[in-house]
């Protein structure tokens, strides 16, 4: 089932709504990036072609169990996306999965299933995702710009949630993660490429005195404590 998106959102910079309610700074925005595919392990982009997880993928997943224990989220979001969907299911949390298409990956455009590498050779020249953005094929393609949009409405439905104290957790993909962490700290959309990013890692997104944070990045779940402040 899909969420209502909501046309009215409290702010447009997620600090300024919680300023003035000092529990609710409390509230944690959670990441997890998908397991372990086989396009993931060898650097193709991946967006619409829906792989299941590698073996080790799935081992990844459910590690992230062990570390997560069961914490009630007041939300529990996932891309459409299978990767995605397993990974939540691994970490336990299949039974309050809400899906939404908002949280699906950067749209590839004619460079899904590409590397970098043939991606520079195919068209003569360097490129980066983040400021080249991609030619339309199959699927029309998404420049970054798109990308943390729907990042932002992700984000609006979270606050909904955050507002009243309650962790939010989202399981999705790589780069749109990292549009989700630019988003968050009112970034640009290219910035999202200093966020780097490895599969079933947990990041924590938060506030100090109002102000959003990014409280733990690409975390391991055996470097992770959860939930911690």
């Amino acid at each position: 089932m899909t969420p209502t998106v909501r046309l009215t959102v409290r702010s447009t910079r997620p600090g300024e709504e919680f300023s003035e309610h000092g529990g609710a700074n409390k509230a944690r925005l959670v990441l997890v990036r998908h397991g372990q595919t086989e396009w993931s392990l060898s650097g193709r982009h991946t967006s619409v072609t829906d792989l299941p997880l590698t073996a080790a993928g799935e081992a990844e997943a459910a590690a992230i169990a062990e570390v997560l224990n069961g914490h009630l989220f007041g939300l529990v979001l996932s891309s459409p996306r299978h990767r995605a969907i397993r990974t939540a299911e691994l970490a336990g949390y299949g039974d309050r999965l809400v899906i939404d298409d908002d949280l699906a990956e950067f749209d590839y455009g004619a460079y899904e299933g590409l590397t970098t590498p043939q991606i520079i050779q195919q068209r003569g020249a360097n490129w980066n995702l983040w400021r080249n953005g991609v030619p339309a094929a199959a699927t029309p393609g998404e420049s970054a710009a798109d990308v943390q949009l729907r990042a932002k409405r992700v984000i609006a439905r979270a606050l909904d949630t955050m507002w009243s104290g309650q962790d939010v957790i989202c399981f999705a993909h790589g780069h749109f993660l990292r549009a989700m962490a630019a988003a968050w700290l009112g970034l640009r959309p290219v910035d999202a490429q200093a966020f780097s990013l490895a599969t079933a890692t947990v990041s924590v997104l938060g506030f100090e005195h109002a102000q959003p944070v990014v409280v733990r990045w690409n975390t391991p779940p055996g470097m992770l404590q959860f939930p911690s402040s």
